[in-house]
């Protein structure tokens, strides 16, 4: 089992890939470094994907502020320029109370040449003497929603799972569980995470995803301007909040009305995550908005809504995004955006399915269904910058979650593909994928589209 700890994480933006992993690598290097070696100069090399659209994903910021030993779940966005200005203009960085020589746009190395041999994400780090000899260095796999292994075992990776109340690592197990108990998906999964803490540490942990997801709406929908980067994309939340107000307040309400509200949340957060905002990986920043979106929609708009069910929305949720991380793959680079958008939709239709009252066969039918429709989905973001199309797309893919719920609840559970299947589906389509069209921004419409 992986844990919701695991699949939802509070960080910033724009990625968990790109951004929130190479935080926490740096992090952990200068953690890991012995106190008594005699460091002068630190470097730092980007591979794969992680190189080819890194100054889009503001990687290279991410390192900068992870090497001077801040972490995505506690840094202020808001100081984040700052720090990496102040480094830049000393061209130090300190280092365990350490001055080292450190000059960002000289020292963190963008290599678009070699190969990375185990992960597209990859990243090295070195600690040099006055000589420039290393006297330590490590290498990273950024494996997608900010998670980071070494590359040395990250090849031959495989999640240990402790002893657990009701243990599963595929859909047909976590069924078998719910028929064995007569427990549903969320006291599954929250019988498990009780175990490894205690109860009330989940539910707090649960209310503070809850919290940052809805507080990132809320910012969203007054934030204004362009966000970062060579494309001037502007904000489009704040406006579409003011018309969908003033419709409401004058009755002149569309048909769609509900689904133009649900689009307005998930723009709002991914705009915030494109800003490098406080955002939740969700399973991943590139696709955080769906899954906030899909809650506020049952929030705003179900009948007998709670803050309860909230957080069983979010513990089904949780046990979908383990099973495709365990047996597949949340990253864009590895897997395209079906990993991520695609996986998200899913992990909320199951959610939403789950809190309107569908039984453990009706929501694992929902998960089947909100990723069977993203199968084969590329990642092409445009200009290496998490904007275009991924912040429609997180709209598209919340409307499709509230669609593959409902579809769901229309039928009895029983259906020809299993979730097992289409993960399995997801898999090897990942790997048959073109490496153009996984986060490279080397194919699709990041190619196809003029930037000038």
């Amino acid at each position: 089992m992986i844990s919701l700890f695991d699949i939802f994480k509070v960080g910033i933006g724009p990625s968990s890939s790109h951004t929130v992993g190479p935080m926490r690598a740096a992090r952990r290097f200068i953690d890991g470094l012995d106190v008594e070696l005699d460091v002068h100069h630190i470097k730092v090399t980007l591979y794969g994907s992680l190189a080819w659209t890194g100054l889009g994903h503001a990687t290279d910021t991410a390192v900068v502020l992870g090497l001077a030993g801040e972490a995505p779940d506690t840094i202020d966005p808001d100081q984040a320029e700052g720090i990496v200005a102040a480094i830049t203009t000393a061209g130090m960085i300190n280092v365990r109370g350490r001055q080292v020589r450190f000059a960002p746009a000289s020292d963190v190395l963008f290599d678009y040449e070699t190969i990375p041999p185990v992960h597209p994400n990859t990243l090295q780090f070195r600690a040099l003497d006055e000589h420039e000899a290393i006297v330590a260095s490590a290498r990273y796999c950024s494996v997608g929603g900010g998670f980071i292994v070494p590359e040395n075992v990250a090849e031959t990776t495989s999640y240990t799972l402790p002893d657990m109340p009701h243990d599963f690592a595929d859909g047909a197990q976590l069924l078998a569980r719910t028929a064995e108990t007569g427990l549903s998906i969320a006291r599954i999964v929250l019988a498990n995470e009780s175990a490894l803490r205690p109860a009330h540490e989940v539910e707090a942990y649960l209310d503070l995803i809850i919290d940052t997801m809805m507080g990132c709406i809320e910012r969203g929908l007054t934030q204004r301007g362009a966000l970062p980067g060579k494309l001037k994309v502007r904000r489009r939340a704040a406006a579409l909040h003011e018309k969908l107000q003033r419709n409401t307040l004058q009755n002149q309400r569309s048909p769609h009305e509900v689904m133009d509200w649900v689009s307005l949340f998930a723009i709002a957060v991914n705009e915030e995550n494109a800003a490098g905002g406080r955002v939740v990986t969700a399973p991943t920043n590139g696709a955080a908005g769906v899954i906030p979106a899909t809650l506020r929609y049952y929030r705003d708009f179900c009948p007998g809504a709670s803050r309860e069910g909230m957080r069983d929305f979010l513990l089904t949720a949780a046990a979908i995004g383990g099973l495709f991380k365990l047996n597949a793959s949340i990253s864009g680079a590895e897997v395209g955006c079906q990993g991520e958008v695609g996986v998200a939709s899913s992990m909320a239709a199951a959610g939403l399915a789950s809190v309107l009252g569908a039984n453990p066969l009706q929501v694992e039918n929902a998960a089947e269904i909100g990723m069977e429709h993203h199968l084969g989905m590329t990642c092409d973001p445009i200009g290496g910058l998490v904007q275009i199309p991924c912040i429609e797309r997180n709209a598209f893919g919340a409307v499709k979650a509230i669609n593959a719920a409902s579809l769901a609840m229309h039928g009895d559970g029983e259906h020809h593909v299993s979730l097992d299947q289409v993960i399995r589906t997801m898999a090897e389509t990942g790997r048959d994928m073109n490496h153009r069209y996984k986060e490279t921004s080397l194919g699709g419409l990041a190619v196809n589209f003029p930037e000038c």
